[in-house]
């Protein structure tokens, strides 16, 4: 599969009434979600292409758990955020030997490695935007994040 077929076909994908699309071919295989709650829609493709679909289904509704409270009782730290420019795995840590990229309190610098974001096996260094002081990790090693998910929080100065 060529990558203007990919193209074309996220295209397609954002332009549909879709919201979720799997497909595999060959030795690729191919995921797009529209939205955070998982709800499959039919869809249509070329006779090689194979999809799955199942009607889409209602979001949940979420209910605070006796005892719970419904305001956060944390402060929001000041800063800017770094979001993840894609869905995958995070990794904190350039190996699992050794220590994370860097830590809350740690010096930024703009272009420096924060993080790797794996998807499809590869392997995306995701940088800081600003100079400044990591004041948050706002994900854990090893966790699927989404598009545009904040990662970490950078105090600029």
């Amino acid at each position: 599969m060529e990558t203007n077929e990919i193209k074309d076909l996220l295209s397609q994908f954002d332009q549909s009434s879709l919201t979720e699309l799997q497909l595999k071919k060959e030795n690729i295989e191919l995921y797009f979600n529209k939205n955070t709650f998982s709800g499959r829609q039919v869809a249509s493709a070329p006779s090689d292409v194979k999809v799955e679909s199942t009607p889409a289904a209602p979001a949940p509704t979420l209910q605070p758990t006796a005892g719970a409270s419904e305001v956060s009782s944390e402060p929001v730290i000041a800063g800017t955020e770094i979001v993840s420019p894609l869905v995958g795995v995070v990794y904190l840590k350039p190996n699992p030997e050794q220590s994370q990229f860097k830590q809350v309190g740690d010096s930024v610098k703009k272009g420096d490695v924060l993080c790797i974001v794996e998807a499809m096996k590869v392997m995306n260094e995701i940088v800081s935007d600003v100079d400044g002081e990591l004041v948050e990790v706002l994900v854990e090693n090893e966790q699927v994040v989404e598009y545009d998910q904040p990662l970490f929080r950078v105090k600029e100065g």
